[in-house]
């Protein structure tokens, strides 16, 4: 790539010299001022024996050395993918705050029978309305709730369900899909 006596220009730095030696891919220059440095091939640009280093200079592909220079970035996590025209599923809250303003003066039987009879509402509507699925947020807690609803939804023929998207909810809700059967 390099060859001794080459003119060279330093990319990181304004600085350029002459190729004194090469070893290995590490090349050593004698820059303008008169230092002596070693630089990885990389960091170096050949620049042709024009009268005008300026032209040489204006012929080289800035962009290429950029790119070449950008740090990469890092990868995100896929997303679902999305037609324009797809609606989210809807998604209902199954804690006890966003279903009643005060749960003052409720047990912890009243409130699971609310959660689930909330629950089975909400599926008889979408069975009803031929909605394809539904997603239901119960939290991660002791578990009780999401045992409730697994068992509600087991006694359907129509319905499978599994853990909901663990990027979007974490472990605290089920997809619900019905699956539409011709009328």
């Amino acid at each position: 790539m390099f060859n001794k006596g080459d003119k060279v220009l330093v990319l990181d730095e304004d600085m350029n010299g002459v190729v004194l030696s090469i070893k290995d891919n590490q090349v050593t220059i004698e820059t303008a001022d008169g230092f002596v440095m070693t630089f990885d091939g990389k960091e170096l640009l050949k620049v042709d024996n024009s009268s005008n280093l300026m032209d040489s200079i204006r012929r080289i592909n800035i962009a290429e050395i950029a790119k070449e220079k950008e740090i990469p970035k890092a990868r995100s996590f896929v997303k679902e993918k999305k037609s324009k025209h797809e609606i989210p599923p809807p998604e209902f809250d199954l804690h006890i705050e966003k279903l009643v303003p005060n749960k003052r003066g409720m047990s912890n039987y009243d409130i699971l029978t609310l959660q689930t009879d909330t629950a089975k509402r909400h599926i008889e509507f979408a069975i009803r309305n031929r909605i394809p699925k539904i997603v239901f947020i119960h939290g991660v807690g002791e578990g009780v709730l999401k045992s409730e609803l697994d068992f509600l939804l087991g006694r359907y023929d129509n319905i499978d369900f599994k853990e909901g998207n663990y990027q979007k909810y974490g472990q605290g809700a089920t997809e619900v899909f019905i699956k539409q059967s011709a009328m």
